[in-house]
């Protein structure tokens, strides 16, 4: 079996855009034949620097996922009510504007790699509900638009990020899993479509605060009959460079003490190859990891060693 890669959570272009160093990091990506092709992110075109940079640089056998969260995060800082399950219907609106460049953002790559290659969308339920209103109403009238649009048979997948939780600094503070499955269950049966959920296992725990969060997420949108994906980039309640329950992708634990891995990660091996099992991950669409390197200042070589380690894990899953 082959895995997505959150390829540009592990960029090491972290301190400013370098082609060459980004194509030399593609090229060994594209040289991994574990690797079915990226997690890539959305944030209003194809690719944040240069769409044809990225065109030129891509395997023509990979397959993608778009994830709008990059995008999604940067117009929250300009309209707190920005969002597809937003009340503010300008909010919500302005989401769907944006949702409308990602499917143009689909059809480009689908045109310059002459046949589909998107195999899904993750789209995410924002806004912040410490900051804006959000409902499941709003959600449900913004998903029927999204699946009157020509997807080129691209899946719409909601990811589920932390929801906002009393007590609990958010770090998304979007809608709750219940509420994502209700409207996806409730536009599915309406329309006779196949959207489905994608559990990111660092959200999930962030949004639990325990490391089997994901896990009964896994369970409660299996058994709901919507689980499309699963995404492994860790967290933690440590003190670490990579910080307390933030959403920083933070790598794997390590298995031993010479192996690679990031201190404090709750994200072990163990619990990797757990959720793969209660998720029946070969019949999903998305699998795959996403992991963000500290210090930023790692080399090439530290980051593919991380990626490398991390896929050698799910490779390793028992039957």
């Amino acid at each position: 079996m082959k895995y997505y890669v959150g390829a540009y959570a592990s960029s090491p272009c972290s301190n400013g855009w370098n082609a060459a160093l980004e194509s030399e990091f593609y090229t060994a990506l594209k040289n991994d034949k574990r690797i079915k092709g990226l997690e890539h992110p959305f944030l209003g075109q194809l690719h944040a620097q240069d769409d044809d940079w990225f065109l030129a640089n891509i395997d023509p056998g990979w397959q993608y996922v778009l994830t709008c969260v990059p995008g999604i995060m940067a117009a929250l800082e300009h309209n707190r009510a920005f969002g597809l399950a937003s009340q503010d219907e300008a909010g919500r609106e302005q989401a769907l504007v944006f949702m409308q460049k990602a499917r143009e953002a689909v059809v480009k790559l689908n045109t310059h790699c002459a046949k589909p290659v998107v195999t899904a969308i993750q789209i995410q339920t924002a806004p912040n509900q410490s900051q804006a209103t959000a409902s499941v109403a709003a959600l449900k009238r913004s998903l029927t638009t999204l699946q009157s649009w020509d997807w080129q048979g691209t899946q719409i997948i909601i990811e589920h990020c932390d929801t906002l939780i009393k007590g609990q600094a958010p770090s998304k503070g979007f809608l709750t899993l219940t509420q994502e499955i209700e409207a996806i269950t409730e536009v599915n049966a309406a329309l006779q479509c196949n959207m489905g959920i994608t559990i990111n296992w660092g959200r999930s725990v962030i949004e639990t605060r325990n490391p089997d969060g994901a896990l009964a997420h896994i369970e409660q949108a299996r058994k709901a009959g919507v689980l499309s994906g699963v995404m492994f980039s860790g967290a933690s309640g440590a003190d670490t460079q990579y910080g307390s329950w933030k959403d920083s992708h933070q790598p794997n634990a390590k298995q031993s003490v010479n192996s690679v891995g990031a201190e404090g990660s709750l994200m072990t091996a163990a619990r990797m190859h757990q959720c793969l099992h209660a998720a029946d991950y070969k019949h999903l669409p998305v699998v795959g990891i996403k992991l963000g390197i500290r210090p930023k200042e790692a080399s090439l070589n530290e980051r593919l060693a991380y990626i490398d380690e991390a896929l050698n894990i799910l490779a390793s899953k028992p039957a």
